[in-house]
């Protein structure tokens, strides 16, 4: 019997005329859980861990993200024991672009890492791999599960990822997340930022193009759009603060220090940030939003960063989370619905932020455990 890869799809076979319900068919618990179940949600990432339920086959493409949540996921609950560290390392290694030669470094491809194996695209008949190119947010994952599982990163082909890397950067500073026929913005200037950050390399990447870009994205309520002139939003505010600190134009703990010498509006950031938690005790992503379990990280990691996470309602918060837990292990997007693998990972990030016991410190500008970062494991 063949092996199977790690986070391989279960199949379901519908044989019948109604087929196989779907998540949605299936009725959330009556009540929610009073209290951080660890236990349920280590059963449910392992399960997660070991067969991918077929649902998320729709998300092949981005199987290396999934993989993250996983791996990372099992590490924020200590119970990376869980995981095949060395298979996981081979596994995740066989995902990377290989230039033939160094001078196709210069051929505007990105040689980073495939999100899935339906990615890497074959020659064409000339012999040229016009779509065998990475993806940005697929390096950043592949490289933050390899931080996970203890291998050295620093071993991998790095030349070829920030060599190559330069060629995803605009004019502007933003970043195309593959060299052709993409969009630009805050999110792939993050992770073009997390992947020099982790190889300790920053010739991937202009700072200072990249800095003027995060600049012109924040909005007149202080917090940042994803593109200039966007709607502030939750995800992109912590890519656009995550990214400087990781670049090292803002200090952390930016509220300790004298924050009107910083080249953000700090003051106008941190009264948006805590204009995100709603009645509830949740956070939404943007004004008038209903409360999400991401942006209990989205948002707190911002204010993790600045030095403001102290004032906010952390027994409401905690409260909100808790009625999406599910009694199954995991978290919904909203209270009293399904979990799903993202909003169970981002209620850990979430509990880590709370200093929940027994799960891991967090890193909020890198969104893994704080012994990944530092690669103590």
């Amino acid at each position: 019997m063949a092996t199977r890869d790690p986070l391989d799809f279960d199949i379901v076979v519908e044989d019948d005329e109604e087929g196989t319900p779907s998540p949605s068919s299936i009725s959330p618990p009556s009540s929610p859980l009073s209290y951080f179940d660890r236990d349920r949600h280590v059963a449910f990432f392992e399960m997660l861990y070991n067969l991918m339920p077929y649902h998320y086959q729709s998300q092949e493409i981005n199987r290396l993200t999934l993989a993250f949540f996983t791996i990372s996921g099992l590490h924020l609950l200590k119970a990376l024991d869980r995981v095949d560290k060395d298979r996981v390392a081979s596994w995740v290694l066989s995902f990377q672009a290989h230039p033939r030669s160094r001078a196709e470094l210069k051929n505007g491809q990105f040689y980073g890492f495939h999100g899935s194996r339906t990615s890497q695209f074959p020659p064409d008949e000339n012999g040229v791999s016009v779509h065998n190119a990475g993806h940005l947010a697929s390096t950043y994952c592949a490289l933050a599960i390899l931080k996970t599982v203890g291998f050295n990163i620093l071993t991998i082909d790095k030349e070829s990822i920030l060599i190559s890397m330069r060629n995803l950067q605009r004019p502007d500073g933003s970043f195309m997340p593959v060299h052709v026929g993409a969009e630009t913005d805050l999110r792939f200037v993050y992770c073009a930022a997390a992947i020099c950050f982790m190889l300790e390399d920053w010739s991937g990447m202009d700072r200072e193009k990249a800095r003027g870009y995060i600049l012109n994205c924040q909005s007149y309520d202080g917090g940042f759009g994803l593109m200039p002139g966007l709607e502030s939003h939750g995800g992109g505010t912590y890519c656009a603060v995550a990214s400087l600190r990781l670049m090292g134009y803002i200090e952390d703990d930016l509220l300790s220090k004298n924050a009107t010498s910083s080249i953000i509006n700090v003051p106008l950031l941190l009264d948006w940030c805590m204009q995100r938690q709603a009645i509830g005790g949740g956070f939404q992503g943007r004004a008038n939003k209903s409360s999400d379990t991401c942006y209990a990280f989205w948002v707190g990691a911002v204010l993790r960063i600045l030095g403001g996470y102290k004032f906010i309602d952390k027994i409401a918060l905690r409260r909100f989370l808790l009625t999406c837990q599910s009694e199954f292990g995991g978290f919904s997007k909203y209270p009293r619905e399904l979990p799903d693998l993202y909003h169970s990972y981002y209620g850990y990030t979430a509990f880590s932020l709370l200093e929940e016991p027994g799960l891991n410190p967090l890193c909020a500008e890198l969104g893994m455990t704080d012994l990944a970062a530092l690669g103590i494991l």
